[in-house]
């Protein structure tokens, strides 16, 4: 009797040893299969008809119809964008033409002998011709690195020739505002685009300079481990807590700025440029003291630095 029950107990042992077995032989495939298909949908190749959902389970097939789902919304999200970036460009090529002649036609007119109500309706539409000019150009160059048309390509090199190009190019409008642009270098490296870096950093200049009204625009640098810090201080305005995190978005214009020339997408382009190379931006800033922008590039490896 004991012989019988102790046969009994082991094949039972024996039975639920091969059922754990069984199971845990199908929780793996289970498993392996929905490792394929998050593989295929990583890679943009994932197919719901490669898949036989008779044999899988009710999670598996849930997970191929919801990526089946996802695949297509992506495909017409990329489709609209597609769309938006080509009437973008479209725009740009149709409007470059006119808006080259109302800026022509609007600094001729300045220059004649008009009623003072005549010269500043004049000076308002070069203004506003030169806001449009600036918004579809930066509409186009957003959309070209979004869609990766244009690509940013960064590469090991010195700050100091981005530094000496900024100095070149804005020191002209902040003299003209009574304002002296301040340069601090202490050579510091950095993996970078100069161009499209160069069109983030003085996007920031150039709103320092818009900003203030008096004193100084302070361009310096910071060299750490991981990144060199490119900071932009001025003496302005400064902004309010409350917008220091809208001021990035897209098109978003501070009610202090209504009343300054702006589109609000220079700090947002920054942005995307800062991020698209691997940095970041931070803002420091208060009202009345003025503002602080850091921009963060990624540092060169201290084995490159040696060579």
């Amino acid at each position: 009797m004991n012989k019988t029950v102790l046969c009994v107990s082991i094949a039972c042992i024996l039975f639920s040893v091969c059922l754990v077995l069984l199971e845990r032989r199908r929780v793996r495939k289970v498993m392996q299969s929905m490792e394929l298909m998050l593989d295929a949908a990583m890679k943009g190749k994932f197919e719901e008809l490669f898949y036989d959902e008779t044999r899988l389970s009710r999670l598996e097939s849930m997970l191929a119809h919801y990526l089946a789902a996802n695949e297509v919304s992506i495909k017409n999200l990329k489709t609209e964008k597609d769309k938006t970036n080509t009437l973008i460009s479209d725009i740009s090529h149709q409007t470059k033409t006119p808006i080259s002649n109302l800026l022509l036609y609007s600094e001729l007119l300045q220059e004649e002998v008009l009623p003072e109500s005549a010269r500043e309706s004049t000076v308002q539409i070069h203004n506003q011709a030169e806001k449009l000019n600036f918004l579809i150009s930066s509409l186009v160059k957003l959309s070209r690195l979004e869609t990766g048309i244009v690509t940013v390509s960064p590469s090991v090199q010195s700050v100091t020739g981005l530094l000496h190009t900024l100095y070149e190019q804005y020191e002209p409008a902040a003299r003209a505002k009574g304002l002296e642009i301040i340069v601090h270098d202490n050579n510091a490296w950095a993996i970078f685009d100069e161009k499209w870096t160069l069109e983030a950093v003085g996007n920031i200049v150039d709103n320092a300079i818009k900003y203030t009204e008096n004193g100084t625009v302070t361009i310096s640098v910071n060299a750490y481990e991981l990144f060199t810090c490119i900071k932009v201080s001025d003496t302005g305005r400064g902004i309010r807590e409350s917008e220091q995190a809208a001021v990035f978005g897209r098109f978003y214009r501070s009610e202090d700025a209504k009343d300054e020339k702006g589109v609000g997408i220079g700090l947002f382009l920054a942005r995307q440029i800062i991020r698209s190379q691997g940095g970041y931006m931070k803002l420091s800033s208060a009202v009345g003291k003025g503002s602080e922008f850091f921009v963060y590039l990624p540092a060169v490896p201290s084995n490159l630095s040696k060579l």
